[in-house]
């Protein structure tokens, strides 16, 4: 397969992951018939917060993808959804604000319906961003987990992993966006030849197996290089408003929210920095003063093992 040549080969493992229908669910909040408060109280405090319960309605699958080719694998999915299903909603997750705004950029250049939910951008631009995606006038909505929390949007029909989540009830939480009230959905998680031990990690803790999403590659290989171009170009245009520049911003006025001092905050950063950097040195010199005292003594031990040689020589020529 041509796509073997961007490492796919790596990503072959004996146990493919695989996972089935999963989600969390302690109630119904669409059930409009009265509850007595009193029959709710056991719900705030269930005995275990980690069950799993299978949800038929739930299509869960992987897609085992390279690294360097999974935007084009998006582009492809979410053109698939398009054409199949134009009405359907769709989330994408991201694990960060860079690469959820970059998504969007790109999306928008493919000329995708979509919109974009991160904590970088203010509450006004959240709650529009929103409301657009829940009166359907954009489809498409990429978030990171931290703006998506506590997000219920019944009609999403498709959850779409960016990145295989490190932790399994990050995964839990973004799957449980879809199948919501007893509706159909399918979750896709993009996995690189870098995430199947986090795969495994996900299977180990639902005790349950994804199912493979099988995908045309020539499909993806038509547009790769489009992809890259436009995703190059969005990183660019990106750099050019000072993303990273805000985002300290936004990381100094979250700990001044939070009663903590920025500036005293940097300082203790910087010395933690200072004292790993001492320690690293402090190790490699020991390491070092090691490997010199094994060195003179191996030279030690050879040196002797030639002058007992050269005795040897010489009582045998006597």
């Amino acid at each position: 397969s041509p796509l073997l040549e961007w490492g796919v080969e790596d990503c072959v493992d004996q146990g493919s992951p695989t996972l089935a229908a999963l989600q969390l669910m302690d109630f119904n909040s669409q059930n409009s018939s009265a509850t007595p408060v009193r029959s709710l109280l056991p719900s705030l405090h269930p005995p275990n917060p980690t069950r799993v319960r299978t949800v038929e309605q739930l299509d869960q699958r992987y897609l085992l993808v390279p690294e360097k080719v999974k935007d084009a694998y998006l582009v492809h999915l979410v053109q698939t959804f398009q054409d199949e299903h134009e009405d359907w909603s769709i989330i994408i997750f991201t694990n960060t604000c860079k690469t959820c705004q970059i998504l969007n950029m790109m999306l928008r250049k493919f000329n995708f319906p979509s919109v974009a939910l991160h904590s970088m951008m203010k509450q006004k631009q959240r709650f529009a961003a929103l409301a657009k995606f829940k009166s359907s006038v954009f489809k498409i909505l990429i978030a990171t987990d931290v703006a998506a929390r506590g997000l219920d949007i019944p009609t999403v029909q498709v959850v779409i992993n960016h990145n295989t989540p490190g932790l399994p009830k990050i995964y839990i939480h973004r799957v449980g966006r879809t199948a919501r009230a007893g509706r159909h959905g399918i979750a896709i998680t993009l996995v690189t030849q870098y995430d199947i031990h986090l795969v495994h990690a996900i299977e180990e803790q639902i005790k349950m197996k994804l199912q493979e999403f099988s995908v045309e590659e020539q499909n993806v290989l038509k547009i790769l290089t489009q992809v890259n171009v436009v995703r190059r170009e969005c990183e660019i245009r990106l750099e050019a408003t000072d993303f990273d520049e805000k985002k300290e911003i936004n990381k100094r006025k979250q700990m001044i929210l939070e009663g903590k001092d920025p500036d005293l905050e940097m300082q203790r950063k910087a010395e933690l920095v200072k004292i790993k950097k001492k320690k690293l040195k402090f190790q490699s010199q020991v390491h070092q003063t090691l490997q010199e005292r094994r060195q003179k003594q191996l030279q030690h031990r050879l040196k002797k093992r030639a002058r007992r040689q050269k005795q040897k020589l010489a009582g045998a020529e006597k």
